[in-house]
């Protein structure tokens, strides 16, 4: 009887537990419209399925949203999951209009980066409001704007709303890394799934500081990624007869050179604009600088002053940054080999022989050999298109009257980069605003305002319709 008593009241507790945490979900909840707890129903299903390259499985998150769309109406003709390897599906979604325009892309990728529970506050994996915060990894890369596109779907075809075009969500792998990218196999292998006039994709986001709306931004471009590998050989010897040919030290002369060199500055359209709208909102000596480097040629003193921050610099040239390091075989045998990683962010349209050629002459050092590993995937700038400006101008200044809708060069890289190649022109803006000095993507306790979330999700509702009506 004691027994059962136990149990019972065992029971009893369960109840009372589960019952506070349903209400607590519940409140969180409150005051939020339909299509707001949608997004964020999909946006915790999403945040909870690992997606990593080692680990998880973009196929289950492709499928879970295909499950939502089919719920919702959409028919299965218009609902696809496929992709090249099991674990690594992609998402085709169709919301279809009357086609008198090409169709509208939609895209975000599936996939995240690596999250170790021991170097978070909590299980990366498991999806937490707390503090006026979402957190979970891919919170603000990219699963937020992967369940607003799937909720803003479901919600326009709710509405019985006909564009003037198709408009197709594609969610996708292996972005981050990995063997299987997915918009790239999927222009290969299935293009007219996905082909359409132009794209909006993330690369693009607003910025808080201080609690301050600053600017929202409008990606175009992307700098391009290739490393060098520099390596130095010598036949070596023991290490109680040293000479002066060392191979290390060939090799730390030549990056020491290379630390003290700066490529010179080059600005395109996107990042000329960029500069000249930043001017408008910096105050002091840093609004004029902004002026000054926008001038041809740019004042040399204010490239210096931009310079001091990393951002600034990444956007008026092109840069390189021993990464890695490889030396030596033994402590007492003089080094056979040295060798470094340079990973370069070369600008649009740079040559790769010809930054190539600038390592070998900075460098300044025969014995050093600098070879390129891998060829690089460069792609054109978006044009700046009105008809995709003006709809993000208008949109931003009635949600956050005042701010700036500034054109952007990211610093990293996107998958736009595989549609501007196919010659679809890609535009990363999602109007979520992130602080400037708190951004965590692929760190720890990686998180997304709720208010950010719900304020990106409107935004991107008033684009998509913007771009699809007549």
């Amino acid at each position: 009887m004691g027994k059962n008593h136990r149990y019972a009241q065992l029971l009893l507790v369960c109840f009372l537990l589960f019952g506070f945490w349903h209400q607590n979900v519940q409140a969180q909840a409150v005051g939020l419209s339909d299509s707001e707890q949608l997004a964020r129903a999909l946006f915790e299903e999403l945040i909870e399925i690992n997606t990593t390259d080692a680990h998880g499985n973009t196929t289950e998150a492709a499928e879970a949203m295909a499950a939502r769309l089919i719920a919702a109406g959409f028919s299965k003709e218009d609902v696809r999951v496929l992709g090249p390897h099991p674990r690594k599906g992609n998402l085709v979604a169709r919301l279809r209009g009357t086609g008198s325009r090409q169709p509208l892309l939609l895209l975000a990728h599936l996939d995240v980066v690596e999250a170790l529970r021991e170097d978070w506050s909590f299980d990366p994996f498991v999806f937490l409001e707390q503090d006026g915060y979402y957190y979970g990894r891919g919170t603000s890369d990219d699963k937020a704007m992967a369940a607003i596109w799937v909720a803003n779907l479901i919600r326009l075809k709710r509405e019985g709303y006909e564009p003037n075009r198709d408009i197709v969500v594609a969610l996708t792998a292996d972005e981050e890394g990995g063997d299987y990218n997915g918009i790239d196999w999927l222009l290969q292998n299935h293009r007219a799934l996905v082909d359409a006039a132009y794209a909006l994709n993330e690369g693009g986001g607003g910025q808080v500081k201080e609690g301050k709306h600053l600017l929202n931004e409008v990606q175009l471009s992307e700098k391009v990624y290739l490393s060098f590998r520099l390596e130095v050989t010598n036949p070596g010897g023991h290490s109680s007869l040293p000479v002066k040919d060392n191979a290390i030290y060939h090799l730390a002369e030549g990056l020491a050179r290379l630390a003290r060199f700066d490529f010179p500055v080059t600005l395109n359209d996107g990042t000329r604009v960029f500069f000249e709208r930043m001017a408008e909102i910096e105050v002091g000596e840093v609004a004029a600088d902004m002026k000054a480097v926008t001038q041809v040629p740019p004042d040399p003193a204010a490239v210096s002053r931009l310079a001091t921050s990393a951002y600034y610099n990444a956007l008026m040239r092109t840069t390189c940054v021993a990464t890695m390091l490889d030396a030596g075989h033994a402590e007492n045998a003089l080094p056979q080999a040295a060798a470094a990683v340079v990973n370069c962010r070369m600008l649009p349209g740079s040559s790769p022989e010809e930054v190539r050629q600038t390592l070998v002459d900075v460098v300044s050092d025969e014995k050093v050999a600098i070879t390129a590993m891998g060829a690089p995937t460069p792609s054109p700038p978006s044009p700046l298109n009105p008809e995709i400006m003006q709809p993000i101008e208008r949109i931003t200044e009635e949600l956050w009257p005042g701010v700036p809708v500034v054109p952007t060069m990211v610093t990293g890289a996107t998958d736009g980069l595989y549609l501007r190649n196919a010659g679809i022109p890609t535009y990363g803006v999602s109007g979520l605003f992130e602080d400037i000095d708190d951004n965590r993507a692929h760190g720890r306790d990686e998180r997304l305002g709720v208010k950010a979330f719900f304020e990106g999700q409107e935004f991107l509702y008033r684009l998509v319709r913007a771009l699809s009506s007549d």
